[in-house]
């Protein structure tokens, strides 16, 4: 590097890629060290169906991750208006079926809802169907379904187009990129920068205690026959699942969340699993090609929250969006960016101002302070 930035972004998914654009377009000098390349193969979205479904997620995730999505949500569209080439995003609701055996699912999960989503995403965000109205909502499914729910204000992206799309506008806003550069924590120290953002993910691991992978097995399919328009979620005891259109007749297809950091393929009775249960959705899909099977670990927390962390004076961490990345990116990019402008201009100059300054955001439960006894910058 010809002369310090004043920040160095250690790691390049999708966080770590929005935070350094972000940065630069505030007029901040970026440089962004990833060990991958600059397609994002390696990282954990690469791999995401990228369902923006904050209302959905509230069968699992609690009030914060589903208030957080939704303010990502509202924030997306912009978002990709500035960036250099178009990426498909879709906001046409999200279709929940189930089989009348797995009926007492349905309770289940709208009993979750109206715990763990706001208000204002439950007001009109739920509709019940069932008969000619399902078959209306999703007239390829016509008939499959008995009843349903539609939740008409959610949506979706594509994954892979969002990284290519922001790693040109990383180019375009004069960030310095160094893709295929994985640094120990000696390195990183070294850099030639005022301040390091730690956004390496599972990287991340030797610095943060209770950092952990959960691995997320997922296929990708093309199936000209089929032709839903919009995610369908298909609740059941033991294979829950869901399926999102992409463009051109390409499906995501996923299900599987297990404890562990095993980057091994994916099983056959996974694989057996996912494309048995999107089979009982529509049976266009027994004539589907199967363009890839993959697997990835997304990084956690306990809490399964994201969390944005102060390291001393001069290193800030952003990890644990979990299996919320796509969902949560937007909201938690736009805290971090604050979070670091404050701290180069001085407002969070000790734990004390940094607290402060946390306390009158948004979302203060989302910032901590100072490694834990044993950690290091």
């Amino acid at each position: 590097m010809s002369s310090e930035s004043d920040f160095a972004v250690i790691g390049g998914g999708l966080i770590g890629r929005l935070i350094a654009w972000r940065l630069a377009g505030a007029g901040a000098r970026v440089a962004l060290y990833e060990r991958g390349d600059a397609q994002g193969r390696e990282s954990a979205a690469w791999v995401a169906a990228a369902m923006l479904a904050p209302l959905a997620e509230a069968a699992s995730a609690e009030l914060l991750i589903t208030e957080l999505g939704a303010a990502s949500l509202d924030a997306w569209p912009a978002l990709l208006a500035q960036l250099p080439r178009p990426v498909f995003f879709q906001r046409n609701g999200t279709l929940v079926v189930w089989h009348p055996s797995d009926r007492a699912e349905s309770t289940m999960f709208t009993s979750r809802l109206r715990v763990n989503a706001p208000a204002s995403l439950l007001q009109g965000g739920l509709v019940a169907l069932s008969g000619a109205a399902l078959d209306e909502a999703e007239p390829v499914l016509g008939g499959r379904f008995q009843q349903g729910f539609l939740l008409p204000d959610e949506g979706q992206l594509d994954n892979r187009q969002v990284l290519e799309a922001l790693a040109e506008g990383l180019v375009a806003r004069g960030v310095e990129t160094h893709w295929h550069t994985e640094l120990d924590d000696a390195r990183i120290e070294a850099l030639p920068a005022r301040y390091r953002i730690d956004c390496r993910g599972l990287g991340a691991k030797p610095a943060w205690n209770g950092l952990r992978g959960i691995r997320g097995e997922v296929a990708r399919v093309h199936a000209p026959g089929v032709g839903l328009r919009r995610p369908v979620r298909l609740l059941h005891p033991r294979y829950p699942l869901y399926i999102a259109p992409k463009e051109h007749d390409r499906y995501v297809i996923g299900a599987t969340e297990i404890e562990g950091e095993d980057m091994s393929p994916i099983s056959v009775r996974s694989s057996l699993e996912l494309l048995s249960a999107a089979f009982s959705i529509h049976p266009g899909f027994g004539e589907a090609r199967i363009l890839e099977l993959s697997t990835q670990c997304r990084p956690t927390l306990p809490d399964h929250r994201p969390r944005i962390r102060r390291v001393g004076d001069r290193v800030m961490r952003v990890n644990g969006l979990y299996r919320h990345g796509f969902m949560l990116a937007p909201e938690v990019s736009r805290l971090a960016v604050d979070c670091a402008l404050a701290q180069a201009s001085g407002a969070c100059a000790d734990a004390d101002a940094f607290e402060y300054w946390a306390a009158g955001t948004r979302w203060p439960s989302l910032f901590a302070s100072d490694a834990p006894q044993g950690q290091t910058a």
